[in-house]
């Protein structure tokens, strides 16, 4: 079976957001595997309109061309990591409104997550399971949160990820967890299709 690729997705689109940083730590920390490929996908290149298509992409394919690009990029990775903050208690609007945007490309695919911010994103997160469960995603059980005073740290403070070695094991677990349910879930897609 070759390398699964997988997408990290940058999940906010703010001027001056954290999110590059803890993007870039669990892109190099995987890419040193050697195991899988990653790519980096950045909401700021798929700058799609609020979603008010006439039907979800669950039955047509967006009339949006950027929109129908990032279908395009998503149907093209075998699993994903989602970097996120937290706004409200709650998924980033731009991330949501990117999922909005596709269906059938995330079908029986694993969500992995690296969350920042008071609470290390725990409660974006935890709608993101839900979302991504609605999208036919596995999502896995291991994450990394980046809380307190790590994130103050690195956002406010000038720390970086190499002071933050205790925040290794999490991103190991979590890159395990997800290699293994992307290969599942790959060989099963292979096997056998989804029901049309």
């Amino acid at each position: 079976m070759s390398k699964p690729h997988i997408g990290i997705v940058v999940a906010t689109t703010r001027e001056g957001r954290f999110a590059d940083k803890p993007a870039a730590w669990i892109r190099d920390i995987a890419a040193a595997r050697g195991d899988m490929e990653v790519e980096l996908l950045d909401l700021r290149d798929y700058p799609m309109p609020f979603f008010a298509e006439a039907a979800s992409p669950a039955w047509a394919a967006p009339k949006d061309e950027v929109a129908r690009r990032w279908g395009q990029k998503v149907a093209a990775m075998d699993g994903f990591i989602f970097v996120t903050g937290e706004y409200n208690h709650g998924v980033p609007a731009v991330l949501k409104n990117a999922l909005d945007y596709a269906y059938r490309e995330f079908n029986r695919k694993p969500a992995a997550y690296v969350g920042y911010g008071g609470v290390g994103a725990a409660r974006s997160i935890e709608q993101l399971r839900l979302i991504n469960i609605e999208l036919q995603m596995a999502p896995t059980r291991s994450a990394v949160h980046i809380a307190g005073a790590d994130f103050i740290g690195m956002f406010m403070h000038g720390k970086t990820f190499a002071d933050m070695q205790h925040l290794e094991p999490a991103a190991r677990s979590l890159l395990d967890d997800l290699l293994w349910w992307t290969r599942a879930l790959k060989s099963a897609r292979a096997e056998m299709p989804a029901p049309a």
